[in-house]
């Protein structure tokens, strides 16, 4: 299918989309690369120089198939992908995960060109790749895990990491908490195996519809198509009576098992740490389907931008959403990388009632847990500049009236600095001036001459 952004919705249609449009986006890489940590060594160098592309493997040592990269790393793919400008992205977002649409079932997939069962099936085949050294081992990065509720039948989609244990085994940590956490819970209280599919290679509106948090009642697909603006084209699974994304290159078919625990971890974790803390689940394969080319895809560990870039889009969304329905002035709220697009959030507001901004700090460490830092500035410094924001702090705080602090809260797991419960202490700053009191005028230029100065700059070659 032919998206209303004029491309399909897999991730080879994405590509050619995007390197068309933004030629020095897509990297190919024709040098022969290893598995073995070389994937995330050229992420993290050109992060180093501020650079986050589309990354194309074409020769992986011992594979037979190239491995793709970074292909979410970036607010600009991100919002490209959403066909909107980047300014615009979370609120876009925010929109349209609300405007569901139920996914469209056909009958043939690319991705059943070949089908590995029995003896065939050895998850060894695949370039699971190493990523820092002191990794467990190898990890399946981008699998997107697709489940149904035992209980309701909705079904849901979520990333998880996956260590390669065998041929037809690896171990995975549902540390998150969330619908599959629960869905697993449900089907081992019945002593039942929870079904399950892992989906490779997936359009980044698949991956950013499977981050959101629909109510229970709605399966992520129908997100999928709200930010498709189209129903997402799904097809069965060929062990299990899963559906998955049509246009997905390699889908992983199986269950997680009932009353089995096994050693998961350490892994290099969005945290920026390793983390040895999981659920130590552990998923059986049954069958692996694919394309008969197929790309296989790679998220970065770590802080890396391929892995924490739409974490952060995620909850900037879902704070929007929350604000806007108590706060008419919201003026802008970013997650920034620097939180691990997770812990921080800035929020701008243009205040129009003392004790505004101290009101929003609770409403946003509400809307998820994993957040424990929220500043609150006003609507004239830019969320997404945070030497600005820190100047607001700097500047505009003080901490014997400004800061509001809560103990004891629920937090996440993986955070180094909370207990073995992922109990966590929560801070909020109130970064405004004071409301309907005098204030230091700032310093500000004025935009004609700013205008000339640009030009300029312009003329003198930037």
């Amino acid at each position: 299918m032919t998206t209303r952004r004029g491309h399909g919705q897999g991730i080879r249609d994405f590509v050619a989309a995007y390197e068309a449009a933004f030629p020095g986006e897509v990297v190919h890489v024709a040098e022969p690369v290893s598995g073995d940590h070389d994937v995330m060594a050229l992420v993290l160098e050109y992060e180093r120089r501020r650079r986050w592309p589309v990354l194309l493997f074409e020769k992986v040592t011992g594979a037979d198939m190239p491995i793709i990269a970074n292909v979410v790393a970036s607010r600009k793919a991100l919002a490209w992908a959403l066909g909107v400008p980047e300014g615009r992205l979370a609120q876009e977002y925010a929109r349209r995960i609300k405007d569901t649409i139920k996914p469209n079932v056909v009958a043939r997939a690319p991705f059943r060109e070949r089908l590995l069962t029995g003896r065939d099936l050895d998850l060894r085949r695949l370039p699971i790749p190493t990523y820092f050294p002191g990794d467990a081992g190898r990890y399946l990065t981008a699998g997107m895990l697709v489940a149904r509720d035992p209980e309701t039948g909705v079904e849901t989609e979520g990333y998880h990491r996956f260590q390669l244990k065998g041929g037809d085994r690896m171990g995975v940590s549902l540390h998150s908490r969330r619908r599959m956490f629960e869905y697993q819970r449900r089907a081992e209280a019945r002593g039942e195996a929870l079904p399950c599919a892992i989906a490779l290679g997936l359009h980044p509106l698949v991956s950013m519809g499977s981050l959101a948090y629909p109510p229970a009642e709605v399966g992520k697909f129908e997100v999928v198509g709200g930010l498709f603006g189209e129903p997402l084209d799904v097809a069965a699974c060929a062990t299990i009576d899963l559906t998955v994304p049509a246009a997905a290159e390699i889908v992983i078919e199986g269950e997680i098992l009932p009353g089995v625990r096994e050693p998961e971890g350490p892994f290099g974790e969005f945290t920026g740490y390793f983390s040895r803390r999981s659920t130590e689940h552990v998923f059986q394969a049954k069958a692996i389907s694919m394309r008969a080319a197929p790309w296989f895809q790679s998220i970065g560990s770590g802080r890396a931008g391929d892995h924490i870039t739409t974490l952060g889009l995620v909850r900037e969304a879902e704070i929007w959403n929350a604000l806007q329905r108590v706060i008419p002035n919201v003026a802008g709220v970013h997650v920034p990388l620097s939180g691990t697009s997770s812990f921080s959030a800035y929020v701008a507001i243009k205040q129009g009632r003392p004790g505004e901004a101290k009101h929003v700090i609770p409403i946003v460490l509400g809307v998820d847990h994993y957040l424990k830092l929220v500043i609150v500035v006003d609507d004239d410094i830019d969320v997404f500049d945070e030497s600005d924001v820190m100047w607001a702090v700097a500047t505009r705080m003080q901490a014997d009236r400004d800061l509001v602090t809560i103990g004891g809260s629920l937090g996440a797991l993986l955070d180094p600095s909370a207990d073995e419960r992922g109990v966590t202490a929560k801070l909020g700053i109130d970064a405004t001036r004071p409301f309907g009191e005098p204030f230091a005028g700032k310093l500000v230029m004025d935009p004609a001459r700013m205008a000339w100065a640009r030009g300029l700059v312009d003329r003198l070659g930037g």
